[in-house]
């Protein structure tokens, strides 16, 4: 079954309100909800986090609609508390849709031990589950929403790898009647940017002397690795939106040295309360040696393009506002090569925000093991 199929599935059961984090394995599926018309029901909304994404559904079944929530397995851990203070608490209908990452074993290191502990996991909370299988997707669903609203309580579908089958593109519609706006088939970009990422880190890498940096996960360390691996860099390969406070942490631990955290749109919005954080909490005060670098293309890249909270968001006002001592936008390599150089030798905490396209150039997976990025960026900064 397609993720088209799968969403026809949806509405046909009367699920009419669609939130969540992507993932690649529900790529096809969410870009069919977001391609539907309107009508009676809300297109996709691309949330920030998982738990967010519950407190969306937990509204929209207050306000009479029934909702569903996309998420990875990851997401359980982040939503663990609204899960079991707000929708379990609650007792609020959902229908939560679990990509199983980690399934069998088979994964990347970043999925594994999440994907051994999802059904426990979803056990110990007490949300029934199914796995999503091929053939009986129909009845499978059909359970989970009769339950949920019986129960009136959250109830999740696992989806493995595969389960859900690549789209083929939709035919046009017939030049016949009224004319209908076309669909695109990828979403129009708000971001006003050309410069690729690569491009963009290409510039930022070349600025760099040997200030250690903290790398967001996805293609923000894949590519930077592509461009120069350097033993100052800590490559995240997991723990979205995480980057800018590990680079937080190492720039109070470490106030002698320069910080840069190389940030995506997606994980700094996944993490918005660093930013007060950073520009002066009164318990820290600013941390002059932290230099924020975001690569903002407006969408999530690694899970199939899907729209990023960012568009039409200035995240380097935010910054600003949040208290950080410099805080620019650029939008060319020349741009970035100045402002980090600047950042670099000036006093912060400074916010750069880096306009790149949504474009993707193929870049390896990081081929070291966790460990070994651990123990040889403690090993750059000089730490016993």
């Amino acid at each position: 079954m397609t993720g088209r199929q799968f969403a026809d599935l949806l509405d046909a059961h009367g699920f009419d309100f669609f939130t969540g984090v992507p993932c690649s394995l529900a790529e096809g599926l969410i870009a069919a909800l977001e391609r539907r018309p309107r009508g009676s029901r809300t297109p996709y909304i691309s949330a920030a986090r998982e738990d967010v994404a519950l407190g969306l559904a937990a509204g929209a079944w207050l306000g009479g609609r029934l909702p569903a929530v996309i998420m990875q397995n990851s997401g359980l851990g982040t939503s663990a508390n609204a899960l079991v203070s707000l929708s379990l608490l609650y007792r609020l209908p959902t229908l939560l849709l679990v990509t199983w990452r980690g399934f069998e074993g088979k994964d990347a290191p970043e999925h594994i031990v999440m994907g051994e502990i999802t059904r426990p996991l979803l056990d110990l909370m007490g949300v029934p589950h199914r796995v999503l299988a091929r053939g009986s997707e129909e009845a499978d669903l059909a359970w989970a929403g009769a339950l949920a609203l019986r129960s009136s309580q959250p109830v999740a579908l696992l989806l493995p790898p595969r389960v859900l089958e690549a789209d083929t593109p939709e035919p046009a519609a017939p030049a016949t009647g009224a004319p209908q706006t076309p669909v695109p088939t990828t979403p129009p970009s708000a971001v006003p940017s050309s410069l690729p990422r690569f491009e963009a880190l290409r510039a930022a890498v070349g600025a760099l002397g040997s200030e250690p940096v903290v790398h967001a996960n996805g293609y923000v360390c894949r590519e930077s690795f592509a461009v120069r691996d350097r033993p100052e860099n800590f490559y995240m390969i997991g723990s979205m939106g995480l980057a800018s406070s590990i680079a937080l942490g190492l720039a109070l631990a470490r106030p002698e040295r320069r910080i840069v955290v190389f940030d995506g749109d997606g994980n700094l919005l996944m993490n918005l309360g660093i930013l007060p954080m950073v520009g002066g909490g009164p318990a820290i005060g600013r941390p002059t040696n932290f230099v924020h670098v975001v690569f903002d293309n407006g969408v999530y890249g690694s899970t199939g393009g899907q729209l990023s909270p960012s568009r039409g968001v200035s995240l380097a006002a935010v910054a600003a506002a949040c208290g950080y001592a410099r805080a620019e936008s650029v939008d060319s390599t020349a741009g970035v090569e100045s402002a980090l150089r600047g950042a670099i030798i000036a006093d912060g905490p400074s916010f750069i925000l880096v306009r790149v396209s949504a474009e993707e150039r193929p870049a390896p997976r990081i081929p070291y093991a966790p460990e070994e990025i651990r123990d040889r960026f403690r090993r750059a900064l000089g730490s016993p």
